[in-house]
């Protein structure tokens, strides 16, 4: 029988999952390869034999979306699968329209298909899009789980980045777990909080492996969710976050749409610094595509570690680096700190080296901000000489990692931390109790 050839379009994260629960093992289907795009060095690898199975005693060559066309026309290709998220409406049907021109179908896998049924209750956070404030809310709910009494163990959704025989499945459980799995800036961002909390985490490669490993730990299972991708555990209650720093992005980027039509609970972030014609317009999108869902308004509360430092003075600003990367944002909570505080916030761009030049081309929403880069030692390298460079009194830095435990801070450097804040009710609180009470 002849097999559909096939190629998953990723960023190293749900190319590999959909990969791994519904292609492996699979003789119906040849995957001749993955492309990636959105992070920096993730292509020209393999997905190698002990995670593609036995229908790829070499693995399965990782290569750079660009080559795609080639591809499709070289290896008479059948179908295309698009496997990554955060992107608009008008991307996806350009990518659609490249395919199709070829002959070959373009094809989204949907929940049905790439869901795991956990035997432990599972709380899932998501978003719209990167940037919105699932971080500090999965922080949230799982200090609040505790509170009851029970004991969460974090999921987070996969940035295997470096070696992927090496990170099928990791556990996180104290800050040394960071340096012994060789942890990017990226993933830093995400674990450290949840290490700090006291909570373990989960992250990887094999999601199957990994919630075998997570249900053994925990009484509840907290999904914490990347850019603005639907979970890969079905969730028992699913918490959706939007932003009104962007109204309308809720209804036109892929598959964040998808998020707020199955969500159980809607936060609306960030509304204390919000436009209120924006956040009425939020508010009608969640009503016209899911008028059941719970409503929660919240803020991002920033505080600094030594505000004084900043007052004033001439300040370079880090901030979160998807978030303003592939989540499109100009600007994070550091900036908003520094403005604030009446901070002349200083241009990094005369000061750009090497990569971070190509990230400021490729993204050229973004100004007089640094965003946190560092998918490998030669870039982390570059992105500590910027700073080193930049002529400035202090550094702001927003990024929820702790910078100095990875380069060396030789200038004043102040932390800006930011938490969620639900404002009235309903809030959270009211919405797990409830929840755990159905149990």
């Amino acid at each position: 029988m002849k097999r559909e050839k096939i190629i998953i379009m990723g960023a190293a994260g749900r190319d590999f999952h959909n990969f791994n629960l519904c292609y492996r093992d699979n003789s119906q289907y040849q995957i001749v390869a993955f492309t990636a795009a959105q992070i920096p060095n993730i292509s020209h690898r393999i997905y190698p034999p002990l995670l593609a199975g036995k229908l790829y005693p070499r693995g399965i060559p990782i290569l750079p979306e660009e080559e795609l066309e080639g591809l499709i026309k070289r290896h008479k290709v059948d179908t295309i699968i698009l496997a990554y998220s955060d992107l608009s409406y008008s991307t996806v049907m350009e990518k659609a329209a490249l395919v199709n021109a070829t002959g070959a179908n373009f094809l989204l896998l949907g929940p049905k298909h790439t869901m795991l049924k956990s035997r432990r209750p599972v709380v899932c956070v998501t978003a719209v899009r990167t940037g919105c404030g699932k971080s500090p809310t999965t922080r949230r709910v799982c200090q609040i789980l505790k509170e009851m009494g029970l004991n969460p163990v974090v999921v987070r959704h996969p940035m295997p980045y470096g070696d992927l025989q090496k990170q099928v499945c990791q556990r996180f459980k104290e800050i040394g777990d960071l340096d012994r799995h060789d942890c990017t800036v990226e993933e830093r961002e995400e674990f450290e909080p949840i290490i700090e909390m006291g909570f373990t985490l989960y992250a990887g490669v094999d999601y199957k492996r990994i919630l075998k490993e997570a249900e053994k730990e925990g009484d509840v299972i907290v999904w914490d969710g990347g850019n603005n991708d639907f979970p890969f555990y079905l969730p028992d209650l699913h918490i959706v976050l939007v932003d009104p720093h962007r109204p309308g992005h809720e209804v036109s980027y892929y598959p964040g749409e998808v998020n707020l039509r199955r969500a159980h609970v809607v936060i609306i972030s960030k509304v204390n610094t919000a436009k209120k014609a924006a956040i009425r317009q939020v508010e009608k999108n969640i009503a016209v595509r899911n008028p059941k869902a719970k409503v929660i308004y919240a803020d991002l509360e920033i505080t600094l570690d030594n505000p004084e430092m900043v007052k004033n003075k001439r300040v370079l600003v880090i901030e979160d680096g998807p978030t303003l990367t592939h989540g499109g944002m100009p600007y994070g909570a550091g900036t908003l700190a520094a403005r604030r505080l009446g901070a002349r916030i200083i241009d990094p761009r005369p000061y750009l080296v090497g990569s971070l030049r190509e990230t400021f081309r490729k993204y050229p929403h973004l100004g007089k901000v640094l965003p946190a880069m560092g998918y490998g030692e030669k870039q982390l390298h570059e992105f500590n000489e910027v700073i080193q460079k930049a002529r400035c009194d202090v550094v702001l830095s927003a990024t929820p990692t702790d910078i100095c435990r990875m380069l060396v801070c030789t200038k004043p450097t102040v932390r800006a931390r930011y938490e969620l804040k639900e404002l009235g009710s309903p809030n959270l609180k009211e919405v797990l109790k409830d929840f755990v009470g159905a149990l």
